[in-house]
């Protein structure tokens, strides 16, 4: 059997190298000399802070002897969690996730530790430490992939919401895996759930899964907000609570259920859906928040009649359009790509000609563009994605209008992205427009597009 070294004899060499008594060495360090004297003598493991404190005497990096720590303290003994909690920290801290990995496989053959991990996780998730964290959550879900828990439920919904990102077919993969836990939820939780799962569907276009998630949300939303307001119901210190209003689940689930309308064509019934997201004279609350958030809903209204009036031929309403866009969003508004695109699906659909109102709202496209999407689902998956769409359709209008450095530009923007983000029916898209177009485009155009194309038969994109 191989021999672990132990870290109290690395301290006694270095003792011994610098010539420094233990009295000495506590004083310099912090750590009590009879914590180090029972450290050495009598194997007592010293605690995570002192041995920080002990690297950080000795000059070493940090962490420098975490994984004997690990050997000699935590595998090689009874896990003791007083020990081993500081230590996932500190190592989610330091980015040392293989630690992590070794102190989690040494513990997790027995279940009575996945409470506490569980706990640990969700410090290191509230914390951002999301890396750390999918390894605990993996651990405990694998550990009670049998239990028809609650906490597993959980573990699968911190594991979607952590690995979701710009990779369309992983995305896919993540959504369809969650999908069956979250009915295990709590039912406060499953609105949420439900919600961050149709606006991964949405950026995917899975539409049925769209419209599935929706309906799903509005009975789940309509069953808790009647709850909410049964006479004599006392709420409890500790309820659980939604991220948003309890009403705007209903209120999303609507105009999911238009978006969803819009996609197929059928922009009646889309209509019909935004005028009930629009009519929320049902809802009770009075608060200023509630007025905010109704305020949000009837501001989208209008904006998406003017759209399903638009895109069902009526080009009348088009610069009634673009002074709502003009008069109601500025260019940190996550809505704003999706007003734009409309503009340039209507254009692109009926030949319109458009150019005043992209002079018009230039700064606010420039601004939008170069921004990186914040950290809740609807902005993180379905903005990047209409901002994809909107500049296809920038490159087509431009293209088909004989500009053609702008519609090259765009169109190689696209092309680029949609083999980053594993997305094979655009980038498919994007070649057929470039080859509808290629005698116009310039050497610098052409050498990159065939640069990209190259990398797409090397990621199996597609093949000739």
């Amino acid at each position: 059997m191989k021999h672990t070294p132990m870290i109290s004899a690395e301290f006694e060499d270095y003792l011994k190298q610098n010539d420094m008594t233990l009295g000495q060495f506590a004083e310099y360090s912090g750590v009590h000399q009879r914590t180090l004297s029972n450290w050495i003598t009598q194997h007592r493991p010293v605690s995570v802070q002192q041995l920080d404190r002990i690297t950080l005497a000795m000059g070493l990096p940090e962490g420098y002897f975490y994984d004997l720590y690990i050997e000699n303290y935590i595998i090689e003994r009874s896990p003791n969690m007083r020990r081993i909690e500081p230590l996932l920290y500190r190592c989610a801290e330091l980015d040392k996730l293989d630690a992590i990995r070794r102190m989690v496989g040494a513990i997790m053959d027995k279940l009575l530790y996945s409470p506490r991990l569980f706990d640990i996780a969700e410090g290191l998730f509230a914390q951002g430490q999301h890396a750390a964290a999918l390894l605990l959550y993996e651990s405990v879900a694998e550990g009670e992939k049998y239990q028809h828990s609650e906490r597993l439920a959980v573990c699968q919904y911190r594991i979607f919401t952590i690995q979701i990102g710009d990779d369309h077919s992983r995305n896919l993969w993540a959504s369809s895996i969650f999908e069956a836990f979250v009915e295990r939820l709590d039912e406060i939780d499953q609105l949420d759930a439900l919600k961050d799962l149709a606006n991964v569907y949405r950026s995917l276009r899975k539409w049925d899964k769209v419209e599935e998630a929706a309906r799903k949300m509005r009975g789940k939303a309509e069953i808790q907000y009647n709850l909410q307001h049964q006479e004599k119901r006392k709420p409890q210190d500790n309820e659980k609570r939604t991220r948003g209003p309890l009403f705007g689940y209903t209120a999303y689930a609507d105009l999911l259920c238009a978006s969803v309308c819009e996609a197929r064509g059928d922009y009646q019934q889309a209509l019909q859906y935004t005028w009930a997201y629009a009519d929320l004279d049902w809802v009770i609350e009075t608060d200023e928040d509630t007025q905010h958030w109704i305020g949000l809903f009837q501001n989208w209204a209008e904006g998406n009649t003017y759209v399903y009036k638009l895109l069902s031929g009526d080009i009348s309403v088009l610069n009634d359009y673009a002074e709502y866009i003009a008069a109601t969003t500025n260019e940190a508004d996550k809505e704003l790509v999706t007003k734009l695109l409309n503009i340039m699906y209507a254009a692109n659909r009926y030949q319109l000609d458009v150019n005043d109102v992209l002079r018009r709202l230039k700064t606010k496209i420039d601004f939008f563009v170069q921004q990186n999407p914040s950290a809740d689902m609807y902005t993180h998956q379905v903005v990047p994605e209409q901002a994809t769409r909107f500049k296809y359709e920038l490159a087509k209008y431009y293209l088909n209008r004989g500009n053609y450095p702008y519609g090259f530009e765009y169109l190689l923007d696209v092309l680029s992205k949609s083999l980053v983000n594993n997305k094979e029916s655009f980038f498919m898209r994007c070649i057929k427009l470039f080859e509808q177009f290629k005698q116009f485009a310039d050497v610098n155009s052409y050498v990159k597009y065939e640069s990209l194309v190259s990398e797409g038969q090397k990621e199996r994109l597609f093949y000739y």
